[in-house]
């Protein structure tokens, strides 16, 4: 069986985990591995960033930090997963769905059209580790705080820049389905100064122990709302063995993805689909393949065709707008390309520890099927 992820292995992250364990004596969170990482991320996104529990349990901290309220309203792209909208409708702030564009990222005419006196964030979803225009988005947003949903995005970049960057907040995801993950995790970035001190307070349960283990204050107690939102320092060290060798983690799903590209374009394009890419201004980083149908019974016998041969591929979101949950907050109108990527779209395997054997099996079947359309 050719699975459609396995977690990168390096074969470093249980001596880490001792370390903890043995040499430092604190696995619970803010020790040294949790600081460590961070410091790390710092670095790649010259932001302050916090490691939180996990992408969801970030959007949730931002939706505090901006203070959403009930009758509020966000934009959100439906094509996503229900985090992005779960983390503000527990505010009892409203969804808007708009729609994305051909490549599952967010229509910034779209978000023009929505915007209205309730609008109180927009939060773009960097799909496949892509990003629509974010220097569109920000004009089109003016004073309307942005959120953005990078869970699968780090290491991509738009005009050179990080994403994840650009809004108020950003949320990253650590989950073994990322590039890098450590099972369970993620990471809060703060572009705006005056947040940082109140997100230190909602990660560690509304209090200012942070403070206090900087030596700031000689106490610490409750000083805001709060949750345990804080990463473990287990995590944290399997975490940064993976930060460590991101660079040579990030070269492998590259040689994996341009293999595919170099070998799946031309039959892909035959048979009327395409491949899901980014724009000529975003450096992606090679989260996902995907393919887009012309028509959902050729992905339907796709996927059984694969599964005949022992190869798990995947179709991604369910258009939230069409969701149980979600059909009460739409007004009904259609959202087309949220539509046809729920159909149509169909991931291929891709991991760090996938063999070239594997990748090349994929890519025979795939054109086998292609061939055949």
């Amino acid at each position: 069986m050719i699975p459609f992820n396995k977690p990168v292995h390096l074969g470093t992250e249980i001596k880490a985990m001792a370390e903890a364990i043995e040499r430092n004596g604190h696995v619970a969170g803010g020790g040294p591995f949790g600081k460590r990482s961070e410091g790390q991320l710092e670095k790649m996104l010259g932001q302050r960033t916090l490691l939180v529990t996990s992408a969801t349990h970030a959007l949730e901290m931002a939706a505090l930090l901006l203070d959403l309220q009930p009758g509020d309203e966000f934009i959100v792209p439906s094509f996503t997963f229900v985090s992005t909208a779960n983390a503000f409708c527990l505010r009892g702030a409203k969804p808007v769905f708009a729609d994305v564009d051909a490549h599952g990222n967010l229509d910034v005419d779209d978000v023009a059209r929505l915007l209205g006196p309730r609008t109180k964030a927009i939060v773009p979803v960097h799909y496949a580790g892509n990003s629509c225009d974010m220097q569109a988005l920000q004009q089109v947003c003016g004073k309307v705080p942005v959120v953005e949903d990078a869970a699968q995005a780090l290491g991509s970049t738009f005009d050179g820049r990080p994403l994840g960057t650009f809004g108020a907040c950003g949320a990253f995801s650590f989950h073994e389905t990322k590039n890098i993950g450590c099972g369970e995790g993620g990471a809060l970035t703060l572009r705006d100064a005056s947040l940082i001190d109140r997100a230190e307070y909602l990660r560690d349960k509304g209090t200012n122990r942070r403070k206090f283990q900087d030596g700031i204050v000689d106490k610490y107690t409750w000083v805001d709302v709060g949750s345990s939102y804080v990463l473990s320092d287990l995590n944290a060290a399997y975490l940064s063995t993976q930060l460590d060798e991101f660079t040579r983690i990030q070269a492998r799903r590259k040689a994996l993805y341009e293999r595919y590209l170099a070998e799946l374009s031309a039959p892909v394009e035959r048979a009327g689909a395409y491949i899901i890419q980014g724009s000529a201004r975003c450096v992606g980083n090679h989260h996902l393949f995907a393919i887009v149908f012309n028509v959902p019974e050729q992905r339907s016998r796709f996927i059984a065709h694969m599964r005949e041969h022992k190869i798990v591929t995947p179709f991604h979101y369910i258009a939230l707008h069409q969701s149980p949950m979600g059909k009460g907050f739409h007004d009904g109108r259609s959202l087309p390309h949220s539509e046809r990527l729920t159909t149509n779209l169909v991931r291929f395997p891709l991991f760090f520890n996938m063999t070239d054997a594997e990748c090349d099996t994929v890519i025979a079947r795939t054109r086998e099927f292609l061939d055949g359309i």
